[in-house]
């Protein structure tokens, strides 16, 4: 049963290690709560944890101890396929490449999560949102373009719009604007968070750009295992 809550996601004591070497912990008794329309950034020299993270945050990967509770539904115990339904309805993911199929079109592309629901979408109804959201984004007239035929930020554009295809409570980015130049990673961190409030969904950003990090207006930092506010 999902349990009544305000929030989006929260983490409980989670704790993050790898067989590999139990003694070093990734995360240690890490808490965190997220806000439904909530945004920050999370900042953090290079392999402290940002991305094992940002997999936990997303039920990527699953904690060693602690709980990842998502929308009120705690994670724990749950099956792979169960948390994957969960993860398809209320996530999206934007990362740092694109990873778009070189063979689809945008549109196409944007539309590939739709078949990960478990009840897939009126094709029509689907199409029509990928439309307004390419038209959100600057990229109405794209639509039929091969990822070949668009440019750096183009393509990162239409990977947004494929995040926000199922209409997820939660927006994950994991270092958007590395592959971009300053202008476009600009641009885009603008966009994010103008599609934070117009979709009224969180938002959570890694990078490891402090300058980028703060247009969010809120920046957390990683350190030592845990989370700590820089503004």
């Amino acid at each position: 049963m999902p349990e009544e809550t305000n929030s989006i996601l929260e983490l409980r004591g989670v704790t993050k290690w790898y067989e590999s070497a139990p003694e070093r912990r990734i995360l240690d008794g890490l808490d965190l709560v997220v806000g439904a329309g909530e945004r920050f950034a999370i900042v953090g020299p290079s392999g402290c944890g940002k991305s094992t993270l940002l997999n936990l945050l997303g039920t990527l990967d699953a904690p060693s101890e602690g709980r990842v509770i998502v929308d009120g539904i705690d994670t724990a115990g749950l099956s792979e396929d169960a948390v994957a339904r969960i993860r398809s309805e209320k996530i999206g993911f934007i990362f740092q490449m694109h990873h778009l199929l070189p063979q689809c079109t945008a549109l196409e592309n944007a539309l590939v999560p739709t078949l990960a629901l478990a009840t897939r979408p009126n094709p029509t109804e689907a199409a029509d949102r990928a439309k307004r959201l390419f038209d959100r984004v600057g990229l109405a007239d794209k639509l039929d373009r091969l990822p070949s035929q668009l440019s750096g930020g183009e393509r990162q554009r239409v990977a947004i719009v494929r995040s926000l295809i199922n209409s997820p409570r939660l927006l994950l980015a994991d270092e958007p604007t590395g592959a971009l130049d300053e202008d476009n990673a600009k641009r885009l961190m603008e966009l994010l968070a103008e599609l934070n409030e117009s979709e009224g969904l969180a938002l959570i950003v890694v990078t490891h750009d402090r300058a980028l990090a703060a247009t969010l207006g809120s920046v957390r930092t990683l350190h030592r295992g845990k989370l700590e506010s820089a503004s």
